[in-house]
């Protein structure tokens, strides 16, 4: 049996700046996010509205892509589309857990991360950029090029949405290791055993 990798996951909130391009393992991304990482596997995308930024050449994503349910959806509606992005797309992956009631609620980083746990077997992976874990200040790299409702109760009620699904996934994967990266460690879920937190002072 091959040793199980180490996984790390690059989010869109502030606290991405805490990745170290230095570090050892699997690097994937969630849509574009505000730090450069080199080697990047791949970069996992679950929105329409991402889709359809990219396909008016508003957004460019670079590299090998994950693309899930709803970017799966659009490009069955729109063919030509489909096969100019052919080359890119690495793979459709459209699994979700049976405790994300929707593709809705099931984010970028919950998909990346849930891939990485249960795809890729990953022994370790390292969370940079997952505030929503931290605080109710949502506001995400893909504000400066996506138009998104960040007023406080749409964040209450994105976080009530995302932050059960954590706690769910934590403890289904109990034989992995989760590393959050903030810069406290007052989480906003409960965790178990196999998730620590790593305090970070400063971006790399």
């Amino acid at each position: 049996m091959s040793e199980r990798p180490v996984v790390h996951i690059i989010g869109n909130g502030k606290s991405a700046g805490f990745y170290d391009p230095k570090v050892k393992g699997i690097k994937y991304t969630c849509n574009l996010p505000p730090v450069s990482v080199p080697g990047v596997r791949a970069t996992f995308i679950v929105d329409f509205k991402m889709c359809k930024a990219m396909s008016e050449g508003s957004v460019t994503v670079p590299g090998d892509w994950i693309m899930g349910k709803r970017p799966k959806m659009f490009c069955e509606m729109n063919p030509t589309l489909h096969m100019r992005w052919a080359p890119q797309i690495k793979e459709f992956y459209t699994d979700k857990p049976s405790y994300a009631n929707n593709h809705t609620d099931f984010n970028c980083g919950h998909m990346a991360v849930y891939y990485a746990a249960k795809k890729s077997n990953a022994k370790e992976i390292h969370m940079y950029g997952f505030d929503s874990l931290f605080t109710l200040d949502l506001t995400s790299c893909t504000d400066f090029y996506l138009n998104s409702d960040r007023s406080a109760a749409n964040n209450t009620r994105l976080v009530d949405n995302w932050r059960p699904i954590w706690e769910n996934m934590f403890k289904e994967f109990s034989d992995t290791t989760f590393i959050l990266y903030h810069m406290h460690d007052k989480l906003k879920i409960n965790i178990s055993d196999n998730v620590q937190i790593k305090v970070v002072s400063k971006a790399k």
